[in-house]
């Protein structure tokens, strides 16, 4: 039985295509959820702030979140950074791996390395 994984995006991100491309260089198979094309649902964000916090998700660095008006950016709790997030996904950190029980976010070669596998080819 293979473990499912699903990566989270947006697919023209450049961390993205890092990901994925190391996904597809290590036969890593994999589903792709575009929340351009999809958005980003209530429940899951919920559950990954709940498992790693808001902070690790919300993507600071990024355009969208530095154009937001400094009111907006000051005082932020969870419901609010979550609100932003549901309302504009590309303020959520990319990219979101779920693999084997785990998620993790951002893309680092190491990590995936020692988190994801590759399906067993049978003999």
């Amino acid at each position: 039985m293979t473990t499912a994984i699903t990566i989270y995006g947006i697919k023209n991100c450049d961390s993205m295509k890092k990901a994925r491309a190391w996904l597809d260089d290590h036969g890593v198979a994999y589903e792709f959820h575009d929340y351009k094309a999809a958005g980003a649902s209530k429940e899951k964000l919920k559950a990954w702030a709940g498992e790693l916090g808001w902070e690790t998700l919300l993507n600071r660095a990024g355009t969208t979140f530095r154009k937001l008006p400094d009111a907006e950016k000051e005082g932020l709790n969870e419901r609010r950074a979550l609100t932003l997030m549901l309302e504009q996904p590309s303020m959520i950190k990319r990219p979101v791996l779920e693999v084997g029980g785990k998620v993790l976010v951002g893309f680092k070669p190491e990590i995936y390395a020692k988190e994801v596998s590759a399906p067993r080819k049978r003999a």
